[in-house]
């Protein structure tokens, strides 16, 4: 029977992934015209999927005149006018799709490029431009812009209340090339990382040779008992604000964590990537305002409150660890566009990042008392049970119904609609419940909210 890698279709939906697979080998004539493909039901059993996987991979491929449906008969490959073979190259495995376009998406994550403060941004780049436009030719230190790096540390100090040095901070492109760099840092140490957790932290690591250990949590964060049995010697975690959990690491958990890395020697990650972003009066300090034994490295960055393309993010290093950085990746360029980084320097000194997230928290919080109120008052609240942490631009949403989160997919990517599972972010099988959704709220502004409860009324009820 035919098989494919269902685990290598990084974050596809499944019924999407296996429509690929089979509209590739039946272009490229390694399956043959007429002939029958497996039964649903046996293909889904074999697979490991849902029957509604395999149908909906079929029903597509049928819409598109590759596969023919025989009442009775089953699933047969068209017969199909295939270029020749040496005039056209069979298509690359894993050469990505064109981006889907979503009629709704409520999987991203990302605030609404409409509250990018463009008017400011454009006037200090002039400003830029015009006042010191040498400074754009000169080379920026490998860890970065000292007055873009003053600046972070000043609002470190002011808002965090973190003692930190611009000579501790250290710029990145963005939180995945840190995660890179991080892997570097501590190359032949095991990581650890939170399951359920942001894929991509995980995906990094191992991209980079690095052994990283998933890590079950509990009702307060990452599991101490499961983080020793790991014998890791870092660990990577968000105890603000947990994604997609929304867990709020409490301060006794913390202060383990933090006995945890002193004891044996360890690092630990703090990922505080929204902390900004919580809607609480008075939340809990960082791990790295309470750690005394520099163990805790802190980083940041601005995709979530500025923009997504802004390519910048920051490393707070303990000052036991400058020199290791120094020794092994003290050789790297700055990876962050010079201009970017004079404008952002400008943009933080200046106040206008603190007003900024101002307006974007009364935005943000506003967005999601309505989200929350719409979703409560819906045909499907019966339906549905919300944990609402205060914080981020996420929030869970148990849903309760006997169709596996499969079928709840298919159901709603039939619509165009995109959701995201809490079961897509657990590394270990079982790692977390079914029927749970993350809905990001983002994006959830004006009318997009009530095509939002129109579309998950149909799709839950």
């Amino acid at each position: 029977m035919l098989t494919y890698d269902l685990t290598e279709r990084a974050g596809a939906p499944l019924y999407e992934y296996l429509y690929r697979c089979l509209r590739r080998d039946i272009l490229s004539g390694k399956l043959a015209a007429g002939e029958r493909l497996p039964g649903r039901r046996s293909f889904a059993e074999h697979l490991g999927v849902s029957p509604v996987t395999v149908d909906a991979a079929y029903s597509q491929l049928v819409a598109e005149g590759c596969v023919e449906a025989r009442p009775r008969r089953g699933y047969f490959v068209a017969a199909l006018a295939l270029p020749d073979a040496a005039a056209e190259p069979p298509p690359t495995p894993g050469r990505p799709e064109p981006e889907r376009r979503w009629r709704l998406d409520l999987r991203s994550n990302r605030v609404d490029a409409s509250l990018f403060p463009v008017g400011t941004w454009a006037k200090l780049t002039r400003r830029v431009l015009s006042e010191d436009p040498e400074a754009l030719l000169r080379s920026v230190p490998h860890q970065g812009l000292y007055e873009l790096r003053e600046a972070i540390a000043g609002y470190l100090r002011g808002y965090k209340g973190l003692s930190v040095r611009a000579g501790q901070v250290v710029l990145g492109a963005g939180a995945e090339f840190l995660y890179l760099m991080l892997a570097q840092l501590f190359r032949g140490a095991a990581l650890a990382v939170e399951d359920p957790g942001y894929p991509q932290i995980r995906r990094c690591y191992l991209g980079s040779g690095a052994e990283c250990i998933p890590v079950a949590l509990d009702a307060q964060g990452v599991d101490p008992a499961a983080l020793r049995a790991s014998g890791a010697a870092v660990l990577h975690i968000s105890p603000a604000h947990q994604y997609p959990t929304g867990l709020v690491t409490p301060m006794p958990r913390r202060q383990e964590l933090l006995h945890w890395a002193e004891s044996n020697g360890g690092y630990i990650i703090e990922d505080d990537y929204d902390s900004e972003l919580a809607f609480t009066p008075r939340p809990l300090p960082t791990l790295s305002g309470i750690d005394r034994a520099g163990r805790v490295i802190y980083m940041n960055t601005f995709s979530q409150t500025i923009a997504p393309g802004l390519r910048a993010g920051f490393l707070v290093l303990p000052e036991r660890l400058l020199p290791l950085w120094r020794e092994r990746l003290g050789f790297y360029s700055s990876a962050v566009p010079s201009l970017e980084q004079h404008v952002l320097a400008r943009f933080i000194s200046g106040g206008f990042y603190e007003r900024h997230l101002a307006r974007l928290r009364k935005t943000c919080r506003e967005r999601r008392v309505a989200v929350l109120a719409a979703f409560r008052a819906s045909a499907f609240a019966g339906r549905i049970d919300i944990r609402e942490p205060g914080a981020g631009l996420h929030f869970l949403m148990r849903v309760d119904t006997a169709l596996a989160d499969e079928e709840l997919r298919a159901r709603a990517e039939a619509r165009g609609v995109r959701l995201a599972f809490l079961s897509d972010y657990a590394a270990r099988p079982g790692g977390a419940p079914e029927h749970v959704l993350v809905i990001n709220y983002a994006g959830l502004g004006g009318e997009k909210l009530g095509e939002a409860v129109e579309a998950l009324e149909g799709i839950i009820n």
